[in-house]
């Protein structure tokens, strides 16, 4: 059995946009469509999950005590 491999967010975002483009050429069969429509929606949730994670981890900061706080900035 082949190990499925965690597609990094750059990997996920160059397969969405050759998806798009293949789907914007119009003549894929439209079961073939289906597929890819799938699988580009797969890759936008990856890619989003990806956004979230990071956006989570470089809003918290970890004081020398070990205490996690929010970053933000005074405008």
């Amino acid at each position: 059995m082949e190990e499925v491999k965690e597609l990094s967010f750059e990997e996920s975002l160059t397969n969405l946009e050759e998806i798009v483009k293949k789907l914007e050429v119009g003549d894929v069969p439209l079961d073939d469509a289906i597929n890819e429509f799938t699988k580009a929606m797969n890759l936008v949730k990856i890619c989003d999950d990806k956004l979230k994670h990071a956006e989570e981890s470089i809003t918290k900061l970890v004081k020398d005590n070990g205490e996690i706080v929010e970053f933000k900035i005074d405008e």
